[in-house]
């Protein structure tokens, strides 16, 4: 949902593991960009008529039997586009120049000489430092194209045809390791597509409020509100745009984190005056979920079962047409292949699968687009509490899915006593603002202990905290040594049936943020 229709870039996917911080860093220069597959009809983009194009970078060679190319009619359109790495290859294949496969590959940092200051580098100095992965470079430039940059061993690190405001990049201005990357993205942004950066929390606000009214117009919204960031924002703003319209039900399903039910009532009923329903099926979830151990089968099961308690409260509100979910940009993105096509789905994310095909209701989802930390600038302008507001994300089946092996009341108890103390602990060494996420997990194993003077064969907790900019990856978070064994100490010896506690240091990838 843009500000501004007309204040839009496009961004082909190629596959690049950067697409999406390309994604991030046009959005923080205050344009709205949608990530697209690569294939996408020209009549397609004209639909969504951009201020320019972005073809992102990409695994492949241009060379490699079935490599994705965009289709050619892209190139007849008139707006301004910038391929980067990979997207300048196919760049300069399509459009007429040639493309060699390197003796090495170039992988690193380089020196980049900027040959004409106009346009991409403009205000930019003659030499820049830049970060360079390929194994194809353009050697023939397209009729119209010149060379703008070069490094020692790339003599067209750069190109532009000036008159049809089409641009190449051989390097990454999107990384890090391209120091000035920001400024040579905010060139084509602005002096390029003619963007005026009007693209910000208020201006989201109103353009997604008139879109929700346009869309449900009369008819009611019921909201699965989990007293999360991305619920509780979304929550925000579908009451702000269409008030008692809005329908928001709590789902006490029993796998929430301790103290979250009242958390929740007393914000959204109390404090907004929202008419919240709250739903206890608590005992409806562990007995859907007795005997379960597979996650994905969890999360099937929690999925079906939520949205079933939906479809029976949504037979209470005869105008309820729609269904409101607090889906956000890495849930589309991890749960569909970035190529647009068939591939391994790394998880179902809950508010994107398993939602049964006899569900009536429409789906709205206003923060479909957004990243998390864009969620919480939303959610900062609507006035959402900072405890609610830098609350840390939750999986949509809850503990469910950090509890390994079969779900019970008596290890949910155990989990959420344990994970209280983890992130009490982490407030109180001034850690959890640090941490992108940070949870406990209940293992499905049992050790030997000693307590006192008498052995113990108890439960083990392990701990999980990282450290991210959106989730799509994340590291693991290098907490204080005397911070992980306060908590250890606590869980141990306030929660009974925990007698050891673990460390997880593993990042992503290889491994996903949730252990399931």
């Amino acid at each position: 949902m843009p500000a501004d229709p007309q204040e839009k870039v496009l961004i082909l996917d190629f596959g690049s593991q950067y697409a999406q911080l390309i994604a991030r860093r046009v959005r923080e220069l205050k344009v709205f960009c949608k990530i697209v597959p690569h294939n996408i009809p020209p009549e397609a983009v004209v639909k969504e008529s951009p201020r320019g194009i972005v073809l992102s970078g990409g695994p492949a060679s241009v060379w490699a039997p079935g490599a994705p190319k965009p289709n050619p009619g892209i190139f007849k359109l008139p707006y301004p586009s910038l391929g980067i790495c990979y997207g300048m290859q196919l760049m300069g294949q399509m459009l007429g120049g040639a493309v060699s496969k390197a003796a090495h590959r170039e992988f690193g940092k380089a020196e980049l000489t900027v040959v004409e200051a106009d346009s991409l580098f403009d205000r930019l100095p003659d030499k820049l430092t830049c970060w360079m992965s390929h194994g194809d470079y353009v050697t023939q430039l397209p009729p119209g194209f010149r060379v703008i940059a070069r490094t020692a061993n790339t003599s067209i690190a750069a190109m532009g045809d000036l008159a049809t405001k089409r641009f190449g990049l051989q390097f990454h201005p999107e990384v890090v390791h391209t120091p000035r990357g920001t400024e040579i993205l905010k060139n084509f942004l602005y002096k390029v597509c003619g963007c005026e950066g009007r693209w910000t929390p208020g201006s989201f606000i109103d353009s997604a409020c008139g879109q929700i009214r346009e869309t449900v117009k009369g008819d009611q919204v019921i909201l699965g509100l989990s007293g999360g960031v991305d619920s509780s924002v979304a929550a925000l703003l579908l009451f702000k745009a269409i008030g008692p319209q809005l329908i928001p039900i709590f789902v006490d399903t029993g796998l929430l984190r301790k103290g979250e039910r009242e958390q929740v009532v007393k914000t959204f009923r109390d404090s907004f005056r929202m008419g919240l329903t709250v739903v206890n099926a608590r005992d409806r979830f562990l007995k859907r979920l007795k005997g379960v151990t597979d996650p994905e089968e969890k999360r099937r099961r929690i999925g079906r079962l939520f949205v079933s308690c939906f479809e029976e409260e949504a037979r209470k509100h005869p105008k309820a047409r729609f269904l409101a979910q607090g889906t956000l940009y890495p849930d589309v993105i991890e749960s569909r292949s970035a190529l647009g096509g068939p591939s391994a789905t790394i998880k179902t994310h809950h508010n994107v699968g398993g939602l049964p095909k006899r569900m009536n209701l429409k789906l709205v989802e206003p923060l479909r687009f957004l990243f998390k930390d864009e969620v919480r600038r939303i959610g900062k302008s609507l006035g959402l509490p900072e405890e609610i507001l830098m609350r840390h994300p939750f999986p949509g089946p809850g503990l469910a899915v950090r509890i390994l092996g079969e779900v019970t009341l008596e290890r949910v108890k155990l989990l959420q006593e344990a994970d209280q103390r983890f992130i009490e602990e982490l407030k109180a060494g001034g850690w959890y603002r640090k941490v992108w996420q940070a949870f406990a997990v209940l293992l499905p194993l049992k050790t030997v202990g000693v307590m006192g003077d008498e052995r113990t064969y108890e439960h083990v907790i392990a701990l999980r905290a990282v450290v991210s900019l959106d989730g799509m990856t994340a590291d693991w978070a290098r907490l204080p040594a005397e911070l992980v064994e306060r908590t250890a100490n606590r869980v141990v010896n306030e929660v009974r049936g925990i007698n050891r506690v673990v460390y997880d240091v593993t990042s992503k990838p290889p491994g996903t943020i949730e252990w399931e």
